[in-house]
Formats: structure tokens, C-alpha cells, sequence
């Protein structure tokens, strides 16, 4: 078997990724014609999805943002909300996922007069059907803006849904200039309801933005987290010789980490893949795990990112397993639903591939 179908076949859990980033480009066409949308560049899928991949790939946060105008444009009905949800379910068990967690801004899709309940309502039918359809669980995470003023509106709504499939609240968009202090007011209140919080932190701005995330605003779970390498001590050879403060705190909390290797690269978070401090990260045990971030705008899945790693970096099967594990550990859902994932999906899943490849070799 190539690593590839390998990688494919064995079960999964993705917990950063973005709704609005990951549509397929012949929904958006078809999408786009209903709702007499005339700004695609182009109504071609295959070169729409080129024109998403260049687009994103050029090295810096704020042009890969950009894409994200198309993809919201088109997503302004319940019923287009609704198919969205349920064909990247389809794309996720197709994928190999068996756990995702999903994450959207309400904020993006009002212009057609939906109200937020509108909004999160329709993505969460989408998101159900697909669970009865394709046996993939899911939790939805909702997303407020770093350069608006509504994120404990957004807070609200998302502890409003707890019941219905809401899992957490996340601080999104671009990271310079907007610091996670400034939405205090959301974190504070999703702290004293209990509720769950993933902050993007340390992508395009340094560790005092994973630090606040954390001790500041109370982040369960942060996405990216690049930058913390910066506070990690390292000699010529590229050994660890000591750790800050901040790294030693997240590593002695297990404070899990959203790694996102492509996008990282493609948003110049990274220089070029081989610098990516994933590898050095797990090997030091911090609790990371990796993820797709856009599938559409980084031409990514999931299998691709362990896919990468494994040809980089060296990952085995066991490695991809336990980094899997750290993920179904780290989500959202309660405790009780995690187990039945790791204990009846994920080890099983592995074991019945480790068999398969002894098989093949005898």
C-alpha cells in the first residue's frame, strides 16, 4: 500500500479547520449563479480552484484572507449554509475523519437580511444530516472577528447553542494590531459559563499574543501557535537547551496546539516547510496535532498534512496514531463522548491497518 492510502484509510480528527474555507469550487460556481454573484474570476472549477491556491500562496496573512470575500458572498442562504456543512462532512469521511470540529464568523453572512440564528441553525443541519449520512461527529465552533466590536454578542450566541452542537468560542482574523486583550469581555463571559475557547495566536504575531491568549483571555486550545518556538532555547546542533516560561507552562499544562503546516507556509508564518517547529514540538511532547486550517485556499486534507509531515519529518504510523489520539483528547465534545473515539475508533482503526500491512508483507 502507498503511505498516502495508508495515511487515507486510517480514522482521523481534525479540529481546525474553516467552514467558509473549504467549500468545493463547483458549489461556489453553482452557488454564485443563484444568487446572480458575478465576481468569480473565473467559472471554470479546476481553474477556480487555481486561482484560490495562487491567491493564498503568496506569503503573507492579509492577501490569504482575501479569498475568503468569494467564499462568503455565496454562502448568504440557509439552504446554501446547509449544503456547505453537509458536503464537507461527505469531504471529511471521504478524508478518513471520523471527529471534526469546524469553525465559522456568523458575522460574514447576514447581507441577505439571515439573522445569527438564521446562520448557526442551517449550519448545524448541514452539519447533522452529514453525521446521519456519513457517520462523522462533529462540533461547531463560532468564530468572532479581531477587528470588530460584536465578539461578546458572538460569545453569547455560542453558549446559546451549547445544546445544539456549538462546542467552543474562537478569536479569528488578522493578528497584528488586534490583540485577544480587547475582546476581554467575551472570554470572560464564555469563562463563567464554562464554555470552551481556541484562540488563533502566534501566527503572524509573536509570543506575547500566545500569552495573552492564555493567561489573559483564558484559551483552552490555541490555533497555530508558530511562534512559540521563539520562546524555546536551542544550541548549534538544534537541541533544546531550555525553555521560557510561557513554553514551559503549555507544555507542563498540556495545553493543546492547533498545528497547521501548509497554511503556515502559505501565509508566511513559515520560510519554507523544513523550518516548521512542528517536528521539534513533538518530539519535546508538547500536546500538538495537525490540522487543515483552508482546505480550499491551501489545496489541502488532512491526509496531505500528515502526508507532508511523514515524507518531512520522518512520522510512522504509530506517530500519526498518537498525534491523532492528542487531537480526540483535545476536543471540545465532553469527556465521556471523547473516550468511545479513542477506545472504539481511533486504536481499533490503527491495530486493523498495522495487521493489514503484516499481511501484505508475509
Amino acid at each position: 500500500m502507498k503511505t498516502e492510502e495508508i495515511i487515507r484509510n486510517v480514522p482521523k480528527v481534525l479540529l481546525h479547520d474553516h467552514l467558509d474555507g473549504g467549500l468545493r469550487t463547483k458549489t461556489i460556481i453553482e452557488l454564485a449563479k443563484d444568487l446572480k454573484y458575478t465576481k468569480l474570476p473565473t467559472s471554470d472549477p479546476g481553474e477556480l480552484s487555481e486561482w484560490f491556491f495562487r491567491g493564498a500562496n503568496k506569503g503573507n496573512l492579509v492577501e490569504y484572507l482575501q479569498g475568503f470575500e468569494h467564499t462568503c458572498a455565496v454562502m448568504q442562504t440557509k439552504e446554501a449554509l446547509q449544503r456547505i456543512a453537509y458536503e464537507m462532512m461527505e469531504d471529511m469521511k471521504n478524508d478518513g475523519v471520523c471527529y471534526v470540529e469546524t469553525r465559522f464568523a456568523p458575522v460574514f453572512h447576514t447581507e441577505k437580511g439571515l439573522y445569527y440564528e438564521d446562520i448557526i441553525n442551517a449550519v448545524l443541519e448541514g452539519l447533522e444530516k452529514g453525521k446521519r449520512d456519513f457517520g462523522v461527529g462533529y462540533g461547531l465552533i463560532l468564530c468572532g472577528m479581531r477587528n470588530m466590536k460584536n465578539t461578546l454578542e458572538i460569545a453569547e450566541l455560542a453558549v446559546n447553542f451549547r445544546r445544539q452542537g456549538v462546542v467552543g468560542f474562537d478569536l479569528a482574523g488578522e493578528e497584528g494590531g488586534y490583540p485577544p486583550k480587547k475582546h476581554i469581555e467575551a472570554f470572560q463571559f464564555i469563562k463563567r459559563e464554562n464554555f470552551n475557547i481556541t484562540i488563533h495566536a502566534g501566527e503572524a504575531f509573536g509570543i506575547d499574543s500566545i500569552w495573552q491568549a492564555i493567561q489573559i483571555c483564558g484559551a483552552h486550545r490555541i490555533g497555530h501557535a508558530t511562534r512559540l518556538i521563539e520562546d524555546i532555547h536551542f544550541d548549534k546542533e538544534g537541541n533544546i537547551v531550555s525553555l521560557g516560561d510561557l513554553a514551559q507552562y503549555i507544555l507542563d499544562t498540556r495545553l493543546p496546539l492547533e498545528i497547521n503546516l501548509l497554511s503556515n507556509v502559505h501565509t508566511g508564518a513559515i520560510d519554507k516547510m523544513e523550518n516548521h517547529p512542528f517536528i521539534k514540538l513533538y518530539k519535546e511532547k508538547y500536546r500538538v496535532f495537525l490540522n487543515t486550517d483552508d482546505r480550499l485556499m491551501s489545496d489541502t486534507t488532512l491526509t496531505k498534512e500528515y502526508l507532508i509531515a511523514t515524507d518531512m519529518f520522518g512520522l510512522t504510523l504509530d506517530d500519526i496514531e498518537k498525534l491523532n489520539i492528542n487531537a480526540m483528547k483535545s476536543s471540545f465534545i465532553p469527556y465521556k463522548e471523547r473516550l468511545p473515539y479513542i477506545y472504539n475508533i481511533i486504536k481499533p482503526g490503527y491495530q486493523k491497518m498495522r495487521e493489514k500491512l503484516l499481511s501484505l508483507k508475509v
